[in-house]
């Protein structure tokens, strides 16, 4: 007997209210379904809602970023800045949300604590952190794989008697750092956008580096209306564009290798993309730098000696100049001004792995040198990545068996979307999706899965679950295309090594990196087959 709907309070529920939910109502809704987004903000935005850290900007094209599925949205649009700020990115995504009428189905404040799965009704309950439940058939996450904030392993960090907070939960009134002495802990992407930013009207920054990131120029611009009115001539060629590329940018790899021209082309070349906007230096360079472990060297030395140039001190430099891994490797943040920040008389490196930090006391920090005293401390350490967003929520599948337990084990997903035991859920950027410009992915993915739900519902099925078989064989070959990449030999978030996390030093194979045509077309494959991989009831 086919489970009825009638007992149901949705035909799906959307956790979170970012780009993926947004979409992913906009979506449904417009397919007929009966849909309830819980967010835990007051307001749209997701990460964009979440991180108003000073510097918080786009590292993609603001034009390449935002969403393609509307013509009359993208005709109205204007970017003012070719890597838009945080409160244009927010205003952007409230204006989405305004268009379309997206808050009138989404509950805001409410925090999905868990979610459990009915084999009988075949549906989820979702329970929130106030008490109250709701029950759907279909569970759709939204997440995200940098949404859940951790603070690092230091004593003491409750006892400090200033104000202190972590990038992505910023105060939403303005902060005034005039005058003031702040220490920032954390030289990552988020820690090089805010130290450049907070470095311009301080009394003394102090920063503690850990480890070092490979960071290259943003090169910022405006917009012009002409240039505005270029772009969006060319829109349907731009996106098009991007589902070409590897991770969805508008940087096509070079077909060269590295060696494959003479020193002098290659610094040239070198020059060209440092001197270029956004991620050509990083997704525009030659095939094997992220692949030779030479090519790698020549392109690190490269970016090494830049940073040097821009950091007066030579030891300050040094400091500044990561050891353990090599350019790109990671994901690379960009800046505007980062490494001059150090020449300023009022700011201050300090390198932990050689002055360790002891404990936060009441006033400041203490290091194994001396006690520094604070009016502010910013923690700008990251997010418990991949696994965070999920592990805050008790999510039980099948015969109550829980997703974090079993990801414990080993994370498997099918095409990054489901999980074998956890029928009826979707995930937008799950594990072993491909991320990069993430809503070119996002908008793809959810696409994949409103045509998968319209399936079943014209066919009357209730149930969708990814087999075991199917689920095997994308873990290793998430694997094998991962294979090659320096990237999964570095600890890092893709990775799963998070060194503020106890535990977590099992290194992972975290996200797909077999670049987006081969990632679309195995997902095309599978609906083209009427979902085969999918056990479908």
């Amino acid at each position: 007997m086919i489970p009825s709907n009638a007992d149901l309070d949705f035909d799906a529920i959307i956790i979170g209210a970012g780009i993926s939910g947004i979409y992913q109502l906009y979506k449904l809704r417009e397919s007929g379904f009966n849909v309830r987004v819980f967010e835990r903000g007051t307001d749209v935005g997701g990460t964009w809602y979440w991180n108003r850290y000073p510097g918080a900007r786009f590292d993609s094209e603001s034009y390449s970023y935002g969403y393609s599925f509307s013509q009359e949205l993208l005709d109205e649009w204007d970017w003012s800045e070719r890597f838009a700020s945080q409160p244009e990115i927010l205003r952007y995504l409230q204006y989405v949300a305004d268009k379309f009428d997206i808050r009138k189905d989404v509950q805001f404040s409410s925090d999905v604590k868990s979610a459990t799965y009915d084999e009988d009704t075949r549906s989820w309950e979702v329970g929130l952190a106030d008490g109250s439940t709701y029950r759907s058939r279909f569970l759709i996450t939204g997440v995200g794989i940098l949404s859940q904030p951790t603070l690092p392993k230091i004593e003491g960090i409750e006892s400090f008697s200033g104000q202190s907070f972590h990038t992505s939960r910023w105060p939403h009134s303005p902060v005034d750092f005039s005058d003031k002495r702040v220490g920032v802990i954390g030289t990552g992407a988020t820690g090089i956008q805010t130290i450049q930013e907070v470095a311009k009207n301080v009394g003394h920054l102090t920063v503690f580096q850990l480890r070092p990131e490979w960071s290259a120029p943003l090169h910022n611009s405006k917009i012009e209306p002409d240039e505005m009115d270029a772009i969006r001539a060319g829109y349907d060629e731009l996106f098009e564009h991007c589902t070409r590329t590897a991770a969805g940018f508008i940087h096509d790899v070079d077909p060269r290798n590295t060696f494959d021209v003479s020193e002098e082309e290659r610094y040239e070349f070198w020059e060209r993309l440092y001197a270029s906007p956004g991620f050509g230096i990083w997704q525009g360079n030659f095939k094997d730098i992220l692949t030779n472990p030479r090519a790698n060297r020549a392109i690190s030395d490269f970016i090494a000696d830049k940073i040097r140039g821009r950091v007066n001190d030579p030891a300050t430099a040094e400091k500044l100049i990561p050891k353990d891994h090599g350019f790109g490797t990671k994901r690379v943040p960009l800046e505007t001004g980062y490494f001059e920040s150090y020449n300023q008389d009022n700011v201050e490196l300090i390198d932990i792995s050689e002055t360790p930090i002891q404990r936060i006391t009441e006033v400041g920090v203490l290091t194994s040198e001396k006690e520094f005293e604070f009016d502010f401390i910013i923690y700008a350490t990251g997010f418990d990545a991949i696994f965070g967003s999920y592990n805050r929520i008790d999510i039980r599948g099948v015969k109550g068996h829980s997703l974090k337990e079993q990801w414990e084990k080993e994370l498997a997903t099918f095409l990054g979307i489901q999980t074998n035991g956890y029928p009826n859920m979707f995930m937008i950027i799950g594990p072993h999706a491909l991320a990069g410009n993430n809503p070119r992915s996002i908008e793809y993915q959810v696409n994949w899965v409103t045509e998968l739900i319209r399936h079943m519902n014209e066919l009357g099925l209730t149930r969708a679950e990814a087999s075991v078989v199917a689920q095997d064989e994308w873990h290793d070959y998430v694997v094998e295309q991962g294979k090659d990449l320096l990237r999964n030999e570095v600890d890092s978030w893709q990775t799963g090594v998070n060194i503020n996390l106890d535990g977590r030093q099992k290194r992972i194979v975290g996200m797909y990196s077999g670049g987006q045509p081969s990632y679309r077309r195995r997902c095309e494959e599978v609906a083209r087959s009427g979902y085969r991989e999918l056990n479908l009831k």
